[in-house]
Formats: C-alpha cells, sequence, structure tokens
C-alpha cells in the first residue's frame, strides 16, 4: 500500500509537516520600500529578505561574497586618479611661463646667478599610480579565481537538489526526514545532518563544516 501523506516519524503526525522545497522557497521574498537618498529625495529600495531556517535548507552553499571586489574597485580609481592628477600636474609646470627679472624704475635688475629651480617631483605619483594598478588585479584575479573554485565544486548541484526535493520538514520538531529515497531510512534528521548528506550527495560536503546549518538558522 503506497504512503499517501508524510507524517513526521518522529511525533508521528502530519499537520505540521511541510516539502522542503516548499519552506525554502517560502523563507525567501524580495521587499520594496521607499528611502531617501544623501540629497534627501525619495526612492524605491528593492531587498531580498530571507529566513533562516530558508538559509539552513539550503541545497548549496553560499556563494562568495564581492566584498573584496570593493577594494579592487576603489584601487582602481585610486590609479587612474593618480595617474591623470600627475600627468596634468607635469604638463602645467612644463607649460607655465618664465619669469623676468623685475624693473626697478625703469631699469632692469641684472640677472642673478641663481641656479634655475628644479621641476617638482612627480614620481611618487607614477608610483602611486602603478602600486594602486597592481593591487586592483590582484583583486580580480583572486574575485575570478574564488568564483571559478565555487562553480566547479557546486557543479554537482543537481544531485543534491534531487536528494533535496525528496526532504520533508516538521515545524513541530524541527527535523527534516527523507520520503522515498532508495537507502535513506525515514528517521528525523537535524538540519546540519541534513545539510552534510544533500551536500555531500552534490560533491561539497566538505563546505558543510564551514557554513553550518545551526548557524544559519539562528542568523
Amino acid at each position: 500500500m503506497s504512503r499517501t501523506t508524510h507524517s513526521c516519524p518522529g511525533c508521528d503526525r502530519e499537520d505540521r509537516v511541510q516539502a522542503v522545497p516548499a519552506v525554502y522557497l517560502a523563507g525567501r521574498d524580495t521587499v520594496s520600500g521607499r528611502e531617501r537618498d544623501r540629497d534627501g529625495e525619495l526612492r524605491t529600495v528593492t531587498r531580498a529578505v530571507t529566513t533562516g531556517l530558508s538559509d539552513a535548507l539550503a541545497p548549496v552553499p553560499e556563494p562568495p561574497t564581492n566584498t573584496i571586489g570593493c577594494l579592487g574597485v576603489l584601487a582602481a580609481v585610486v590609479s587612474v586618479g593618480t595617474f591623470l592628477g600627475g600627468a596634468l600636474a607635469g604638463k602645467w609646470f612644463a607649460d607655465a611661463p618664465a619669469h623676468e627679472p623685475p624693473e626697478l624704475g625703469g631699469w632692469h635688475m641684472p640677472p642673478q646667478d641663481v641656479p634655475a629651480g628644479e621641476p617638482p617631483a612627480y614620481e611618487f605619483l607614477g608610483w602611486t599610480a602603478a602600486l594602486a594598478l597592481v593591487a586592483a588585479v590582484a583583486v580580480l584575479a583572486v574575485v575570478l579565481r574564488r568564483r571559478t573554485t565555487f562553480a566547479r565544486l557546486t557543479r554537482g548541484r543537481h544531485r543534491a537538489e534531487e536528494l533535496w526535493s525528496h526532504g520533508w520538514y516538521c515545524h513541530r520538531c524541527g527535523t527534516v526526514h527523507f520520503e522515498g529515497v532508495p537507502g535513506e531510512d525515514r528517521i528525523p534528521l537535524t538540519l546540519q545532518r541534513f545539510r552534510e548528506k544533500v551536500w555531500e550527495h552534490g560533491g561539497y560536503g566538505d563546505l558543510a563544516g564551514e557554513q553550518r546549518a545551526v548557524d544559519a538558522a539562528r542568523s
């Protein structure tokens, strides 16, 4: 006789049992609101809102953040700014007119035996621009490497999502169990154990220890 309901193996009740994909999607939404910007103008801002439970039931790890990318953008801006500043300053000094000796009572002062002034040194701006450019390139390389590594680690996510789709969450017990999966016992699993099983199925189970489901549920 086939099972038509999905009762929780922990409490043996089914009124608070819900499919994992449904719980996951229900906890992810976008919220729009009106806020004032720096100029005092009202604008519409849309933000993603995610519950801790939805994060804990995610079938794939969180992708790498782009925080370090902001440092790369800042370094690129510094590089361009210092380069242009040095170039403009050098051009201004080169185009500046030479000073003639002043006149006193109709008489020209004789030329003074003073060495010609040296132009200001703008080499430090060039070095600053070069170092900032190297920093920007290094940050870009790190960002690309992280994205490539993440894509390689999660290329088996379709296998993880296949197992994940057979999970059922009990809101009363706070546990997950599998239904209709060969080789998987129908026993209550903690959020962390469920994550480990799903992520191991996708080939990135090691990340379950770094991104713990319990920590995600509490956030």
